[in-house]
Formats: C-alpha cells, sequence, structure tokens
C-alpha cells in the first residue's frame, strides 16, 4: 500500500477521537479527508487538522486523495459504506463488527477480493502486550496443553455511559456483537479458530434508560439479546464456555483465563491494550500466581495500531486485523445467538489462519 498512505474517515462519533490521536502525524499515514452525516461535526474536526477536508459521504468514498477508508459508523452502516469504498477502488478499515449481518460481511469480502483491495477490521487491542504476552505463554509451553478456557464479560448496558446508545440495542448490537469481537479474536490468537458452537440468549427487558448527556431518562427500546452465553469447540478440540452481558453490574471473574494440564493463566481485559498476565503453575500454589514481564505486543498501543499494521502488511503478509479473521469471528457470534434460537449446536463454515505474532515492539518503532 506504500508509504504516506491517505486514509478518509467516516464517521466521527465517540470513537473517532482515540483513532484521530494515534494516527494525526504519524509518518505512514496521512488524514486528508473526515465525513460525517452530520456536516457541522466534520466541518468541526477538519478545522482542527490543517490540510484535511470536511466532504460528505459520498464525496469521500469517491475522492482521488483517498486511499483507505476508516469506517468508524454504527454496525448498520458498515457494510454500506465499505462496499461504497471498494466500489471506488480503495481499500477499508472499519469498526468491529465486520457488518450487522453474515451475509453482508461475505459480500464485503468477496467485493474486495474481486476489485483486489484490502479489508481490515477491529478490534486491534489483541495486538498490545496483555493478549501477545499471554499468547506467548501458551506458545511456549507455559500453562501445557490447553484443554479449556473461559471468557467473561458482564457490564449494566453502555446506556448508562454513551450520550446515544441506541445503536447497540438495535441489529448488530447487543454485549456479544459489541463486546464478543474482543474476547472472540482473543481467543483465536490465544487457541485458534472455532469449528462449532452452541449458544444460548436472553432479553428480559425490553427498554433501557439513557444515563447521561442531553437524552439522559430517554427510554429507548431493546431489539436484541442482552445476555448471551455459550460453549466454542476449537479447532484443536479446546473448549471455551463465554459470557457476554448486559444485565448484570460487575464480576470477580477473570475476563479470559486458559486452563491446561500445567497450568492456568489469566489473560487481561481484552477491551485494553494491555494489563497483567499471571500465571498458576501446577503445584505451585503455596507460591501464588506470578505476573509475566511483557514478552509481544506493540508497546503502550492505542486504537488505531491496527490500522498502521494493516498499512504496513502492504501485501508482504496478512493483516493481523484482517477482514478474514473477522468474518470467522461474526460468523462465531451469530452462531452463537442462531444457536440460541434454534435449541441446536452449529458448526461453522468458515475458518482462519491465526494470526502472525506481534513481537515485543516499542512505541518508537511502530509511532
Amino acid at each position: 500500500m506504500g508509504d504516506a498512505h491517505r486514509i478518509g474517515v467516516v464517521g466521527l462519533g465517540v470513537i473517532s477521537r482515540a483513532y484521530l490521536d494515534t494516527l494525526v502525524g504519524h509518518p505512514a499515514v496521512r488524514i486528508t479527508a473526515v465525513a460525517d452525516l452530520d456536516a457541522s461535526r466534520s466541518a468541526a474536526v477538519a478545522a482542527q487538522l490543517p490540510g484535511v477536508q470536511a466532504l460528505s459521504v459520498e464525496e469521500l468514498l469517491r475522492s482521488p486523495d483517498v486511499d483507505t477508508v476508516l469506517n468508524l459508523t454504527v454496525p448498520a452502516a458498515h457494510a454500506e459504506i465499505a462496499l461504497g469504498a471498494i466500489a471506488h477502488g480503495k481499500h477499508v478499515y472499519g469498526e468491529k463488527p465486520l457488518a450487522a449481518e453474515l451475509t453482508e460481511a461475505r459480500t464485503v469480502l468477496e467485493a474486495a477480493a474481486k476489485a483486489a483491495v484490502g479489508v481490515g477490521c477491529a478490534p486491534d487491542t489483541v495486538l498490545g502486550t496483555g493478549v501477545q504476552t499471554a499468547r506467548a505463554a501458551v506458545e511456549a509451553g507455559a500453562v501445557g496443553r490447553p484443554l479449556f478456557a473461559s471468557a467473561v464479560m458482564v457490564a449494566p448496558g453502555h446506556e448508562r455511559w454513551h450520550p446515544h446508545p441506541d445503536f447497540y440495542y438495535t441489529a448488530g448490537g447487543g454485549p456479544l456483537l459489541d463486546m464478543g469481537p474482543y474476547y472472540l479474536s482473543s481467543l483465536v490468537h490465544l487457541l485458534g479458530p472455532v469449528r462449532a458452537v452452541i449458544g444460548a440468549s436472553s432479553r428480559l427487558r425490553t427498554e433501557r434508560v439513557i444515563g447521561s448527556g442531553p437524552r439522559a431518562g430517554e427510554r429507548i427500546p431493546v431489539e436484541v439479546d442482552s445476555h448471551v452465553s455459550g460453549v466454542l469447540e476449537h479447532e484443536g478440540g479446546t473448549l471455551t464456555t463465554i459470557t457476554t452481558s448486559f444485565d448484570g453490574v460487575a464480576t470477580t471473574a477473570a475476563p479470559i483465563e486458559v486452563h491446561g494440564d500445567k497450568g492456568t493463566l489469566m489473560v487481561p481485559d481484552p477491551n485494553n491494550f494491555d494489563g497483567d498476565v499471571r500465571l498458576l503453575e501446577l503445584g505451585e500454589r503455596e507460591k501464588g500466581w506470578r505476573t509475566l514481564l511483557p514478552s509481544a505486543g506493540y508497546v503502550g498501543a492505542a486504537r488505531g495500531v491496527g490500522l498502521l499494521d494493516f498499512v504496513a502488511a502492504d501485501g508482504l503478509r496478512a493483516p493481523r486485523a484482517s477482514g478474514e479473521l473477522a468474518l470467522h469471528v461474526l460468523e462465531t457470534m451469530t452462531a452463537l445467538l442462531r444457536s440460541s434460537a434454534e435449541g441446536r449446536r452449529i458448526e461453522l463454515s468458515t475458518s482462519v489462519e491465526r494470526p502472525v505474532p506481534v513481537p515485543l515492539t516499542p512505541p518508537p518503532e511502530w509511532r
């Protein structure tokens, strides 16, 4: 894809600030245009960034001054924006999930393959020192043979802090499609792809109350399941139990634990880039848990490192935050929901190669 890669940003909501903080001024990329359905928002952002144009969405997708579209729209619009960018010969890197529906996600990757352009997708938190150090430990045999794992995400719901949380409770939202990509991407890094799932889910509240911002007190409908549990069968035989919920207050469970015949590994929150990786080896209970020093991953990483990795791949290797990984993660999530609805085990049709590990990379080398 070359140096000084030109980026056009579509969607300037809450998450866009974190991306811009990482990307603006980076020598490998240059933000050339921004667009949002709210023209005043794009104008305000462009005014803060010299040399950046505020365009309409259609203008940005057509712009000859954009090589890659950074798609930060709501999930329901992910496929539409991606397909629009691909139709104009542009690469796409988007927020998770890849699309609100599996058929849409497949269409995006098929269109990209025909147009010979690349597709990347968040989350990129899994490229930080937290998950990557855990992966390195598993691959070094720290837990012996991985036998099973657990993944737990419990929160009271994003409406408590997000001023416009509607999309979290419509198609493409819910705790699994919103937060699941962090956990499932991590699990693929740690244990490999998934071959089958069994799921159960519920929706015991039909509406939520916005807790902050100008719409505080407003009630919004819940159109998706707000609690999802399931079992993942990894291709290597390891089983993972997963719970994602917007219906609880808190949990004391580790975000991810990997249990092997020689030890147990505690993996930090995959919604963050770093955090302590802790190991308890068989027969060492009296010594307690040992914190492992960071041994892999982008040190001090932030939102957007996946896009930088995507640009740096330049056709020489598969990008680590790839569209193929995002498609597999999306199928795993939609299969869990389908399993719940149909009451049966679902075998997946997709698989993916585990992304190339990230060596320990200090900030000066990736920033």
